[in-house]
């Protein structure tokens, strides 16, 4: 991939905490100043999930499994967030998600994205041979971060679980980044982090964290 083919970057926040308590943030603040010193002039789209998104709904289900062609208005304006959503999803090159662990799995705000935008017909569909993703796959940088949680352990419901959805609808290029085990000590997981995400953005001194 070089800087011509990436013209859009979505970022997807989660946490409920502020920049200056989350580490997935922070994370992600650094993934986001690498791409964008190595794909100058891309677009970004920020969705910070914790100011609110919708949940599914007796409503929705419905109207998501209406036959496009025959959805009613009222129908389509209860699709209308979920839409806008594929869109982005769909429209971006390059894909940051970050997320913290919560009770061993994802926030709920995050879990509720993925309902949004795992949409039959338009993200993936049944074969005879099972469920096809249908995005084009493109890199995803997936940021993590668990307070006592070692990811890849039993105990993580997070990282493969994200990893098997983004699959599900196409994606397959998933570049993990995570902080494990944050409560024993911080400052060395970020660095770890850090030290990931230098496979793919190798540190120069033009790229060095400031």
């Amino acid at each position: 991939m070089n800087s011509n083919q990436v013209n859009r970057v979505l970022r997807i926040d989660s946490s409920s905490s502020s920049h200056g308590r989350s580490i997935t943030r922070r994370l992600g603040d650094e993934v986001m100043r690498r791409l964008n010193q190595t794909y100058p002039g891309a677009d970004i789209t920020e969705r910070d999930l914790s100011s609110g998104i919708e949940f599914l709904s007796e409503s929705w289900v419905q109207a998501n499994m209406t036959n496009p062609a025959e959805r009613t208005r009222a129908q389509l304006d209860i699709l209308a967030d979920s839409d806008q959503l594929v869109r982005e999803l769909d429209s971006a090159d390059v894909i940051v998600i970050t997320a913290p662990v919560y009770n061993f799995s994802v926030p709920a705000a995050l879990k509720a994205w993925i309902d949004m935008v795992c949409r039959a017909r338009l993200t993936f569909r049944y074969t005879e041979n099972g469920p096809q993703g249908l995005l084009q796959d493109r890199p995803v940088y997936l940021v993590l971060a668990s307070g006592g949680v070692a990811f890849g352990s039993p105990a993580d419901f997070a990282s493969g679980y994200l990893r098997h959805i983004l699959g599900f609808i196409g994606i397959q290029d998933v570049r993990t980044v995570y902080a494990e085990r944050t409560n024993t000590n911080s400052s060395a997981s970020e660095s770890a982090a850090l030290d990931m995400l230098a496979q793919w953005f190798p540190v120069t001194a033009a790229t060095a964290a400031v």
